[in-house]
Parts: C-alpha cells; structure tokens; sequence
C-alpha cells in the first residue's frame, strides 16, 4: 500500500511535469481553447492531476533501492519522463500550431498527454503503490482524453 515519508524521486518528476507546463502557459499554440471541453473528462484530469503529485510526494517508496528486477519500472518511468521533456523541446523550438501540441513522438500518440501518465503509472508500479496506479488512471483518462478530443478537432 506504500509508506508514508517524502520521495525525492516523486520530486524529481513532479518538477519535471509542472516546469515544461509553466512555460507553456506562455507559448500555448494559436487557437487554442479549452473551452467546451467535457467537464467529465475535466473533473477526471483535475483529481488525477492533484493525486499524482500529491501521492508522488508522500510516499517513499519510489525512491532508489538496491538493485534487483523492479529497478527495470523504475527505468522505463524514467525513460518516459525523459522522452516527456524532449517532446516538449521539439514543441518550444517548434513553431508551437496544434498539430505540433497534439505531435506524437517515437510513434507514441498525443505524446505531450501518453508519456507523463505513463511514467507515473510505471512509477506507481515500481513503488508497489496502488494508489499512484490509480491517480494515474484517473489523470489518463481525463488528460489523455481531453487532448484526444482536441486533436480530433484540429483543422487541417
């Protein structure tokens, strides 16, 4: 179920999610607009996004122990989180349309929403922490869901 005690590992991606969206907040692509978005699908967002880093942080379990076959979740989380701040490089340098938002990367779909709930989901796995598995779950279904929508909507 998880220990409590602080994560720095929890941190380190917490810090690694809420940077690249503080500049965005300053580089959003023309026409965007999350208005009309579906409120199910917001209020799903919304909770996953306060557990995520809320659970990420009060649990120390994720944070490094030695060596053995559960460092490889650890690793691909890791890996998602790396990947999760090259796609939002390519975005900045890009010339920052929708279609570059809602890019895919590596052939990982609406990369800029798959690849952070993925890492936490691996996360969650690596600490053995259901209740991250679940914010995680909550988070992709309204944040993936969200920019699905969105990208359906982009005109060509």
């Amino acid at each position: 179920m998880g220990h409590l005690g602080f994560s720095y590992i929890g941190l380190i991606f917490v810090v690694m999610l809420i940077i690249p969206n503080l500049f965005w907040t300053k580089n959003q692509p023309e026409k965007y607009d999350s208005h009309g978005e579906n409120k199910i699908l917001q209020m799903f967002e919304r909770a996953g996004q306060v557990l995520v880093v809320c659970i990420s942080l009060i649990f120390s379990d994720f944070n490094i122990r030695p060596y053995s076959s559960r460092t490889l979740w650890l690793a691909a989380a890791a890996i998602c989180m790396l990947l999760y701040e090259g796609w939002w490089v390519r975005y900045f340098r890009s010339k920052k349309t929708l279609s570059d938002f809602y890019s895919s990367l590596f052939g990982i779909p609406l990369a800029g929403a798959t690849l952070p709930v993925a890492a936490f989901l691996l996360l969650g796995i690596y600490g053995k922490v259901v209740w991250l598995i679940i914010a995680a779950a909550l988070l992709g279904v309204g944040h993936i869901g969200i920019h699905l929508q969105h990208s359906r909507n982009i005109e060509v």
